[in-house]
């Protein structure tokens, strides 16, 4: 059946019934057509609903419609419900704050979208001879009280179990004492199918150990930082109260909730006095670590488990190798992003700030699209990203969705402008996607957003054509940095924009190149070029430094072929080495010089360096918060002090993806799968084995088929490499000191003898 067009309205409670309605409608099936053949549900919110139909959830989504940009993207989900059919039906939905009302950002402020939750719901009956009935949200629905008392993502939900039932959602409920409902102005032109995938449970996670803090507290540890929620079943005296908090790590042996900063992150249930279960829908935590208390009797681990929540993503990538500190920095990754793809790519999943920041995903998101089919998921927040920006006239902003506009900007940050490595997202998300999907279509509806960014920023150049005014996060979080100060860093802010910009200004020429778009295509070499010139012509001293001269400013000017002469890039990727050295192998670079640094060691012959630098487990590294029992990525290299207590600064979240983004070398590089055309068309094989691993395997379920790499060392000295190229596809070799060859579809076994690692001393 062809969806047919709308009719329903966008309906609210006449009460607001503690921020978590209920709305019913009864009806009964149109008699003299025979039988339904197909029923559909399609359904959205003002807030996040769950709707039913004759006392049954429909669909395994939750926090359903999640947050797309409001003002201009409503989705709605389709059901098919014919199986739930019967002669008198009842259509319901709860609703609770979700986004759209509830508590955003960091200054406490809610209703950024409206002061009202509403739903909006057509049910399609289509009849054995042709004949459709509809049922639609109007001012004849009810709207009565739920269970939930209080629900707020960020503060958590109350449920009163005395109040629970689904004896409302099915027919022949009394509602006498139930109120009305309204219209609210709704423009159905909002209203858009989703792209990505939605919302859902994925996983179950047990306890694995109770612990009773220094001050008596239950604490229930799941082993594992996540995203979700607890459930359980539970019998106590009616009244009686139970109460969940949670938190991602402990401090001297107690629930350290200061890194929520305002967000309650709490869940209560009070008791009816029969079995109770208790499952919080609409909100979400990040947590490892459960404090309970109000339980009746003794707590044992099988009482209670964690459920997953993250967007319904396939996963595609795998990553092994011989070092298990390594492992478990690649593990972390992977729980790092799911907890923070729900619904959008955000920054942290647990304090009072939840947003989808744009520099976090710029650099993440070809380490995403290796680990996880991403490319809807991402294309759905890239509509959201160009309604904001065409709406700001260009301007992308930090955060997609964009709240902050509503919001009275930190002295820190002042009146938004384009930023470096934040606004890129518009350009460089849409190509990782292409570079690992090899879509041309997600480059052709970007591509408006892509040079609509790319000509703003030019617009922004000083005399000197250098993008080196206005406000710039730079390399953020810096390790050298004073807690309290993230964005003061040691790279000079225009070298690290202007770098952005020349990578940024070549993506976007050879997007409007492929779009057959050849004005546009000359106009963004000729502005990369000039860029290019301006950068070595002001920033480069006669010796070969980089202004600032750090780590940082070598590995973008690196990575992003900034520098005009072979003698330049030799002597950056010398010192980009030395400067690691000196260090001590440990991390110096913040958000923009991190995804980029061992990429910028190895492809300019420091492969071992750049092992090393992995591999170092002193602060800051990769490895020091895998030492320190990290399960997801930290925020700062130093969330958590080495005495273990957390690091004081107000931004302290242990679970960003941000510094995960070395996963890209490590599938890349170190297991050596490379896409030489988009989409693994053709492959390359490239791993380049360094100091202190010994093998790696790795495999990427690719558009075109499973493509797999394992290598391992020999005691002679001997490099086995093993590839599997699927059907279609071919490959080239290239391994250290041999000649590059080409293989067909197959699996195929190479060996390279006389291969030393100098400094191979883990």
């Amino acid at each position: 059946m062809t969806a047919l067009p709308w009719s329903a309205a966008m309906i609210a409670p006449n009460k607001d019934f503690d921020g978590a309605p209920l709305l019913r409608k009864e009806f009964a099936l149109a008699g003299g057509h025979g039988t339904p053949v197909r029923a559909t549900l399609r359904a959205t919110s003002f807030g996040v609903f769950e709707a039913f139909l004759n006392g049954q959830r429909v669909g395994d989504d939750v926090l359903s419609p999640g947050w797309s940009s409001y003002e201009w993207r409503l989705r709605y989900r389709t059901y098919e419900v014919t199986g739930l059919l019967q002669p008198v039906n009842t259509l319901g939905a709860a609703l609770g704050n979700g986004w759209y009302r509830g508590n955003l950002s960091w200054n406490g402020n809610s209703a950024f979208y409206g002061k009202e939750l509403g739903f909006f719901g057509q049910l399609d009956i289509e009849f054995a001879d042709g004949f459709v009935q509809t049922v639609s949200t109007d001012s004849s629905w009810e709207s009565g009280p739920s269970a939930t008392t209080a629900n707020d993502i960020y503060n958590g939900q109350t449920i009163d179990a005395r109040r629970a039932g689904i004896q409302w959602a099915r027919p022949g409920y009394d509602a006498g004492s139930w109120a009305g409902v309204h219209a609210l102005e709704f423009d159905a032109s909002r209203l858009v199918a989703p792209i990505g995938p939605p919302v859902v449970r994925n996983d179950v996670v047990k306890p694995v150990s109770i612990l009773t803090s220094p001050s008596g507290k239950t604490i229930v540890d799941f082993g594992q930082n996540l995203v979700g929620w607890l459930r359980f079943t539970v019998q106590g005296q009616p009244g009686d109260v139970i109460t969940l908090r949670h938190a991602e790590v402990l401090e001297d042996g107690e629930l350290a909730v200061r890194p929520l900063r305002t967000a309650q992150a709490t869940d209560t249930l009070v008791l009816s006095g029969g079995q109770d279960f208790f499952e919080p829908t609409f909100t979400f935590h990040g947590f490892r670590y459960a404090e309970v208390t109000g339980w009746p009797g003794d707590l044992t681990a099988d009482a209670l488990e964690a459920v997953v929540v993250h967007s319904a993503l396939e996963r595609t990538g795998h990553f092994e190798c011989s070092s298990e500190p390594v492992n478990q920095l690649h593990r972390n990754i992977v729980w790092g992003l799911k907890g923070n793809f729900l619904d959008l790519p955000t920054d942290c999943p647990q304090r009072n700030e939840r947003l989808g920041w744009t520099g976090d995903i710029s650099v993440f998101t070809p380490t995403a699209a290796y680990l996880y089919d991403v490319k809807d998921f991402l294309q759905d927040w890239l509509r959201d990203l160009a309604a904001e920006q065409k709406a700001a006239n260009g301007l992308v902003p930090f955060t997609v969705p964009d709240i902050l506009k509503y919001e009275e900007h930190p002295k820190e940050f002042p009146a938004p402008e384009s930023t470096a490595l934040w606004s890129e997202a518009a350009v460089w998300v849409p190509w990782a996607l292409w570079k690992a999907y090899g879509d041309k279509d997600v480059l052709a509806r970007q591509y408006e957003s892509m040079a609509q960014h790319t000509r703003r920023v030019e617009g922004l150049l000083s005399e000197t054509g250098l993008w080196d005014q206005g406000f710039q996060f730079g390399d953020w979080l810096d390790p050298d940095a004073d807690p309290d100060q993230p964005w003061n860093s040691k790279a000079d802010n225009g070298v690290v924009a202007t770098a952005c910009l020349y990578r940024t200004a070549r993506i976007t020429a050879q997007t409007a190149s492929l779009m057959g778009h050849d004005g546009d295509a000359r106009h963004f070499e000729d502005l990369a070029e000039r860029v290019r010139s301006a950068f070595n012509r002001h920033y480069i001293g006669p010796a070969g430094t980089i202004l600032s001269d750090c780590t940082t400013v070598y590995a973008l000017a690196l990575a992003f072929d900034v520098l005009n002469s072979e003698e330049k890039r030799a002597f950056a990727g010398n010192r980009l080495a030395e400067l690691v050295a000196k260090n001590g192998y440990r991390v110096s670079t913040g958000f923009a010089g991190t995804p980029f640094i061992a990429w910028a060691l190895s492809e300019s012959g420091h492969i071992e360096d750049a092992y090393r630098l992995l591999l170092e487990e002193q602060c800051p590294s990769w490895l020091y918060p895998v030492t320190m029992g990290a399960t997801t990525v930290w925020e700062r290299w130093d969330s958590m002090l080495p005495d273990g207590t957390i690091n004081p600064g107000e931004m302290t979240s242990f679970n960003h993806y941000a510094l995960g983004a070395v996963a890209d070398w490590l599938h890349k590089a170190v297991g050596g799968i490379r896409p030489l055309e988009p989409g693994y068309a053709k492959v390359l094989f490239a791993p380049r084995p360094g100091p202190g691993i010994q093998w790696a395997k790795t495999s990427l379920a690719t558009p075109r088929g499973t493509v797999a790499s394992e290598w391992h060392l020999a005691p002679e000295g001997e490099l086995i490499l093993t590839v599997t190229v699927p059907d279609g596809v071919t490959a080239d070799v290239d391994l250290p000191s041999t000649p590059r060859r080409t293989v067909e579809a197959g699996t195929h076994t190479f060996t390279t003898t006389g291969l030393t690692l100098a400094g191979d001393s883990k």
